[in-house]
């Protein structure tokens, strides 16, 4: 349950680390918000689903 716990802590700080780049790459980008704001939005729900996930997880574990 540990290793599975530190998988989704690590694909929560992976997913942050892309989204703090993307994101304002997305808005400076000319008509960038238009064409993917899509992956943004998919790209945020995964950052809050893997929250969930991880507050769930930490119940368990303690």
């Amino acid at each position: 349950m540990t290793i599975v716990f530190q998988l989704v802590v690590f694909a929560l700080i992976t997913t942050s680390s892309i989204l703090l780049i993307s994101v304002p790459v997305v808005f400076a980008s000319p008509n960038g918000w238009l064409s993917n704001k899509n992956i943004v939005f998919c790209g945020t729900s995964l950052w809050i689903g893997l929250v969930f996930l991880m507050s769930i997880l930490n119940t368990l574990i303690s």
